[in-house]
């Protein structure tokens, strides 16, 4: 990590999510998606911190499922869509794209990336991008709302922030997600050696998270649908982008 990097902590919660916290201050710490209130109580207890903010990146229950509680106990201030506000949790800001958040001592932008749900977004909190369930280590999220277009589009905006960029998306997928990609480029050693330092650290019980966006830009495919190869391999030489994206998610869907 660098010097001048946020530091972050991705906190297990439920089957396979993370809530990532990080610090606003002196004993201040953000969560970001409580899905659960008690894993994000333990580490404030642990470190002696209070809660200051809570940041959700869209409405479904695994990621908000703890919010409640957590204001009650800690009083921190929610933030979340102002456009996705009647499926949200109480908010103390409503945000929209290209807000500037202040979080304590830290700042944050806030970019709208629908797809998985209409009214997603991410943060960007220093080099921390906190993506929700838009990208994923070598995958992206589900469409349950929106279209292969729009989570293209959002996907192409991530993929425009700087390569240094660490990507702390909501759920431990990456050996399940790397699986899939190594269906596409089975002979791949770079592929292989990703599993393979994914497999070892899930064998520790240690996340896979965060993944740099400069080696999701190289081996992820759902980044790389604009690129020629993909779509010649993909059988789909000639369709848009959008098109072989929305080919590539069904694969994936199927796996």
């Amino acid at each position: 990590m660098a010097a001048n990097s946020l530091p972050v902590t991705p906190v297990p919660a439920l089957k396979d999510n993370y809530v990532w916290m990080f610090p606003t201050g002196p004993d201040r710490q953000a969560a970001v998606d409580p899905g659960a209130a008690a894993p994000v109580l333990r580490v404030l207890e642990r470190t002696g911190a209070g809660l200051s903010h809570i940041l959700i990146t869209h409405h479904h229950h695994d990621h908000i499922g703890g919010v409640a509680e957590l204001v009650r106990r800690t009083g921190a201030r929610v933030v979340g869509a102002a456009a996705d506000s009647d499926r949200l949790p109480p908010l103390a800001s409503a945000v929209a794209d290209g807000q500037i958040l202040t979080l304590g001592t830290v700042t944050g932008r806030v970019l709208t990336v629908p797809g998985h749900t209409m009214g997603h977004v991410a943060y960007l909190v220093g080099d921390a991008l906190f993506c929700g369930d838009t990208l994923f280590s070598a995958g992206c999220g589900r469409l349950f709302e929106g279209s292969p277009e729009q989570m293209w589009t959002s996907l192409t905006r991530l993929r425009a922030l700087p390569d240094a960029t660490r990507v702390c998306c909501a759920h431990e997928y990456t050996l399940t997600n790397l699986e899939f990609v190594g269906t596409l480029w089975p002979d791949d050693p770079d592929l292989q050696a990703l599993f393979a330092a994914a497999a070892a650290r899930a064998d520790r019980d240690v996340p896979t998270l965060p993944t740099l966006l400069g080696q999701e830009k190289r081996h992820n495919p759902f980044l790389r649908c604009d690129d020629p190869a993909l779509a010649k391999r993909l059988g789909q030489a000639g369709q848009s982008p959008t098109m072989v994206f929305a080919h590539l998610r069904e694969l994936r869907n199927r796996h």
